[in-house]
């Protein structure tokens, strides 16, 4: 069925108008909410600045001692493995006695045949002084068996000697502990020659305790004038032991350019062994005080350091310019711009713009 042109016009006029009155209703859209952000805060506190600098240490005891025969000879039996804890007087090594005991022998000998000499120049001594106060014998022959009387004395005293020495070297055949400790090193084997003096235990001494760091020559005046050390066993990092500089080796390691610091544990207990790492933590006190920030809170405006201050009332940020003292590893220290108990934001600073409303995350208020 054809419809007149006009009044297709007339329907296409009408559709139009319909149109028109519906498209102002479809082009509302509600209002957006403004974004609010989550973010973690930190409340500042400011304190004393302590320059920390920390180390890597080992666990030495301060005495140490170096063993060894006081003879010649060849080791027969080694009693002791390293790492063995002995008790004064303990039986370390034996070196092999057989010629010492046959020295032994020949001397004491020579003591029974200087004793036999000393008794009987004794007794012809006692027997002419007698002639001589009788006159039957001259004085220059009471002067000869006088004379045989003193020889034999110290010939006797002159054996005597001897074989004393020679039964100390039968006894130094064996190597004893003088004191009580823990074998740190060997450097002997059974069957090895040694000679006398030549070291062959080592032996800590552990009833005082000592650090050893090593630390950079630029690094040095801190541990001089360092108020306070901590040292913590990395066994067990939550205890904290008071340390004190003993000694700093006036030269530095030819290899690594570092200096030997020595540093006494003050109230080291059983916890503490031998070997074990250490970490030091080395504290000057400065002038002035600063408060400590991670470096996720600093935000750069104009190449200037700043931070978000959060506002308890109206839960907004704004930005706040700062004085850094120093960058840390992991933090820096503020010496400027902050208040005592404000709270700052610490992550997500790059997504915040001034007067922005925030939400603080649940739990992580620090």
């Amino acid at each position: 069925m054809n419809m007149p042109l006009k009044k297709k016009i007339s329907l296409l006029i009408l559709v139009l108008l319909l149109c028109g009155s519906l498209l102002p209703g479809c082009d509302r859209a509600p209002p957006a909410e403004p974004l609010v952000r989550p973010v973690l805060t930190q409340l500042v506190d400011i304190k004393n600045y302590w320059q920390k600098s920390r180390y890597a240490g080992e666990v030495k005891a301060r005495y140490e001692m170096a063993l060894g025969f006081r003879i010649n000879g060849k080791i027969i039996e080694r009693f002791v493995e390293v790492g063995d804890v002995v008790e004064p007087g303990a039986l370390l090594a034996r070196l092999d006695p057989q010629d010492y005991q046959l020295q032994l022998m020949e001397a004491e000998g020579g003591l029974a045949a200087a004793r036999a000499e000393k008794e009987k120049a004794a007794s012809d001594l006692k027997r002419y002084e007698q002639l001589y106060k009788d006159k039957v014998v001259s004085a220059t022959e009471w002067q000869e068996y006088s004379n045989a009387d003193a020889v034999a004395n110290a010939r006797f005293k002159q054996a005597e000697a001897q074989a004393d020495v020679a039964r100390n070297q039968t006894e130094y055949t064996s190597l004893h502990s003088d004191k009580g400790g823990v074998i740190t090193s060997l450097d002997m084997e059974v069957g090895q020659v040694i000679v006398a003096g030549q070291t062959v235990v080592n032996l800590a001494l552990p009833q005082e305790k000592e650090v050893v760091i090593a630390v950079a020559e630029n690094r040095l005046n801190e541990l001089r004038h360092a108020d306070d050390i901590k040292i913590n066993m990395w066994i067990n990092p939550d205890k904290l032991y008071k340390g004190r500089v003993r000694e700093i080796s006036p030269g530095a390691d030819p290899v690594t350019r570092t200096y030997s610091v020595k540093i006494t544990l003050l109230d080291a207990d059983e916890v503490v062994q031998l070997g074990m790492t250490t970490s030091v933590v080395v504290m000057q006190k400065k002038q002035g005080k600063v408060a400590h920030l991670p470096l996720s809170a600093i935000f750069q405006k104009d190449g200037k350091p700043a931070v978000w201050i959060y506002s308890e009332k109206t839960s907004r940020v704004n930005l706040h310019p700062i004085e850094v003292a120093e960058y840390q590893y992991d933090a820096a220290l503020i010496s400027g711009g902050l208040e005592q108990g404000e709270r700052v934001v610490t992550a997500g600073v790059n997504k915040l713009v001034p007067d922005q409303q925030v939400r603080l995350l649940q739990g992580k208020k620090l």
